[in-house]
């Protein structure tokens, strides 16, 4: 008899599967930011709820995926990596969505009015983030085809690639927010300095996103090592 349980079903072709559907949600979560930040420089606060729906539907989507993972992996398994290592890389990338809920919540609780001269640059910012977490998406869409050659050959040389550029990519995303900064802090004579603060917050965040992406793609590297 065919098991009744999807997840066992994912677990009988691959132990990856879960993991690879957790991530595709976690993309399609962050894909949602950028019109997200597109409806604040608009003020269109219609559009700004419900993106931040679209976000909130899709990091539960995410969460749901990851308790069912974590309950469901079994620790008795004979698995092709730790299990511990595949948890770990599960957590890295429900931060990622984690954080696009984050922002999403402040800027529809809180009035945020974009400083003179930031939306240009802060959406830039903010794609170039989005780009960084789609690229660590496309590396974990290889976990099947490494787990094939044995975590080893000229699929581990590619994906080591892959992580290299994901690395460039995060540093590119660590000065256009440095750049986002300075331009925020050049106007805090201008603007309240709790406005400041929830700013400097927000970009922060944005930033964290490929952060967290870097952070997934640094784990399976380390994964291929062991």
């Amino acid at each position: 008899m065919s098991p009744t349980n999807p997840m066992a079903a994912l677990f009988g072709k691959s132990p990856f599967k879960p993991l690879q559907q957790h991530m595709r949600i976690v993309v399609e979560c962050v894909a949602e930011v950028p019109e997200l930040f597109a409806a604040l420089i608009d003020r269109d606060q219609v559009r700004l709820e419900e993106q931040k729906n679209k976000i909130f539907l899709k990091e539960g989507e995410a969460d749901t995926i990851k308790s069912n993972l974590r309950q469901q992996l079994p620790r008795s398994m004979l698995l092709a990596v730790d299990r511990r290592d595949l948890l770990d890389l599960l957590a890295m990338q429900d931060a990622i969505a984690g954080v696009a809920q984050d922002i999403a919540g402040l800027l529809v609780e809180r009035r945020m009015d974009i400083p003179e001269g930031m939306a240009e640059p802060l959406m830039r910012f903010v794609q170039r983030c989005v780009a960084t977490c789609e690229l660590a998406h496309r590396i974990i869409e290889r976990l099947e085809k490494l787990m094939e050659v044995g975590f080893r050959g000229r699929e581990v040389e590619r994906v080591e690639a892959m992580v290299f550029e994901l690395g460039e990519m995060e540093s590119d995303t660590d000065l256009m927010g440095m750049s986002l900064a300075r331009a925020l802090f050049s106007q805090e004579d201008n603007i309240k300095p709790v406005a400041v603060m929830f700013w400097y917050q927000l970009i922060q965040w944005v930033g964290n996103i490929a952060d967290h992406a870097e952070k997934v793609g640094e784990r399976l590297r380390l994964l291929i090592v062991r």
